[in-house]
């Protein structure tokens, strides 16, 4: 905790941002909160304090976190009426916790350098269980010096926490995180319907394989989703689509070839048009099982 209580703003209190704020205010730091729902009964009777809108918020804060689904959303946050932008003054820091794009974040951090405002993007990796244990990786981009400054509210968050590099970059290490995610869940479901087709019991299947080179964190928790049919999110699809729909707009941007994120994002798409946008991402086996016309757990 920093010597002397801050005054932090949170704005988006939603499944991650809500347990992110909570640790902020349990560190005894004041806290100015506001949220497109209502905020979470918890955080008020933890002493956080309820804005209208974000003006206020950014009026009564020096550090202000975003923490919403998406660019638009963040783009509203900072410079719709009433939003950030119009209650901020000079020499305070924005810090934009969500997933968004890098080409749009450097707009933004540019618009609020005009204001004589910091900006980070601290996407973050973990989950709602990372969120809620304070373990999230959190991807920085921006000043060194702006980061050093931030980096211990960032680690009352979180625990592996890097500057990348420059504005944008810690929005672009989260693409490549979320492309190696979606991959890899694609991978685990491949592995245990096959396993479960050719009659093997895909539990057993799952422990064995945890003990050697193909375990991962995917395979222990997303594995388990699977097997269990515990398809409540977590992290839901139409986030890892507006993630992965990022990925492939700059490999195109780039003129790069991006197949198998391509493949995935269909598959997340398949589960879309099945009702299924609001599953837990883990969830995507259910099209490679429409596929095979087979479920795990049949056998």
């Amino acid at each position: 905790m920093n010597a002397a209580p801050l005054d932090l703003g949170f704005i988006g209190l939603g499944i991650m941002g809500a347990p992110m704020a909570g640790h902020l205010r349990a560190a005894g730091h004041r806290l100015f909160v506001h949220s497109r729902s209502s905020v979470p009964p918890a955080l008020l009777e933890a002493g956080a304090t309820a804005c209208a809108n974000g003006k206020e918020v950014a009026s009564r804060a020096d550090v202000v976190f975003v923490m919403v689904p998406d660019t638009p959303h963040v783009a509203d946050v900072l410079f719709g009426e009433n939003g950030v932008a119009a209650g901020i003054t000079r020499g305070k820091t924005v810090v934009d916790m969500s997933s968004i794009s890098p080409i749009e974040t450097k707009v933004f951090a540019g618009k609020m350098a005009d204001l004589g405002c910091d900006y980070l993007d601290a996407p973050v990796s973990g989950g709602q269980v990372g969120a809620k244990n304070a373990t999230l990786s959190i991807m920085v981009g921006g000043d060194e010096a702006v980061f050093r400054r931030v980096k211990p509210l960032l680690e009352l968050m979180g625990k592996n926490i890097t500057l990348v590099g420059g504005v944008g970059d810690g929005q672009t290490a989260k693409v490549a995180n979320q492309i190696i995610v979606a991959l890899t869940i694609e991978a685990v479901a491949e592995g245990l319907l096959f396993a479960a087709r050719a009659g093997a019991d895909p539990a057993r299947v799952r422990q064995a394989l945890l003990g050697g080179f193909a375990s991962s964190r995917i395979l222990e928790v997303h594995g388990e989703r699977m097997i269990n049919r515990t398809f409540t999110p977590g992290f839901r699809i139409e986030l890892h689509q507006k993630d992965l729909n990022l990925a492939l707009a700059g490999a195109r941007a780039l003129g790069l070839s991006l197949p198998n994120t391509a493949t995935v994002q269909e598959l997340f798409n398949s589960c879309a048009a099945h009702g299924g946008k609001g599953w837990d991402h883990s969830a995507l086996v259910r099209a490679l099982e429409k596929l095979a016309n087979f479920e795990i757990g049949q056998g």
